[in-house]
């Protein structure tokens, strides 16, 4: 069952070693797409105008008790986690800076190139399905194993750690987050709660997905 995968599947397109410096265009471009999709789906959470990702309400609560901006708050938080890596034995990689750049672009695209839908059921559609895309996205960019975003890495440092399930891991993650932030002050909406619940089983369900319809594919196809 896909809510128990405890590791990131290995595919034809997936580096040999995380600091891979000189990837195959293949790893690139798979790690590249999946960001971008990874960033489409944040994108239009926020355009759903149902919540922000727990991250967000994290940085949001953060700015509020300190003065700084969302964007300062953001980026010391990345910095704090990525500090935690250390502790995890987490090895950065292209991926862990790509991700940086990617989804932000992905994210002011979405937001200033759409508009929220006008009923109220269309937004949490669109919610639902930012998640999944977030969960694909993620999937698609982690298996091409060139590094993890600080937030990514932080939740596969700790399922090596505790050998939980990615699912449970992540939700826990976010889960914890929201709650911070929301006790902080920051702003959570139905979309928030959505994420936090969904993006762990989310991941794991294209984690599977992929591995299952490509990977044993393959061996299929190897065999013959």
């Amino acid at each position: 069952m896909f809510l128990t995968i405890k590791e990131i599947p290995k595919l034809k397109y997936s580096s040999a070693n995380t600091f891979n410096l000189k990837p195959k265009f293949s790893t690139l471009f798979f790690l590249c797409f999946g960001q971008m999709l990874f960033g489409l789906g944040e994108g239009l959470l926020i355009v759903s105008a149902t919540g922000a990702s727990p991250w967000n309400v994290l940085h949001e609560g953060i700015a509020i008790n300190t003065g700084i901006t969302i964007g300062t708050a953001t980026f010391i938080t990345s910095f704090f986690v990525l500090l935690l890596w250390f502790f995890l034995r987490q090895k950065p990689g292209i991926g862990t800076f790509t991700n940086f750049i990617i989804i932000s672009i992905m994210i002011d695209v979405c937001v200033f190139n759409f508009n929220a839908p006008e009923l109220l059921i269309n937004k949490y559609i669109l919610a639902v399905c930012s998640i999944l895309l977030v969960g694909l996205g993620g999937a698609i960019y982690l298996i091409a194993n060139l590094g993890p975003g600080p937030r990514d890495g932080l939740m596969t440092g700790l399922q090596k750690k505790t050998g939980f399930p990615i699912a449970w891991v992540r939700a826990c993650l976010e889960i914890t987050v929201v709650t911070i932030g929301w006790f902080l002050g920051g702003t959570a909406g139905i979309g928030t709660v959505l994420f936090a619940f969904g993006i762990g089983p989310s991941l794991a369900l294209f984690l599977h997905l992929i591995k299952v319809h490509i990977a044993d594919n393959q061996i299929k196809i190897n065999n013959q």
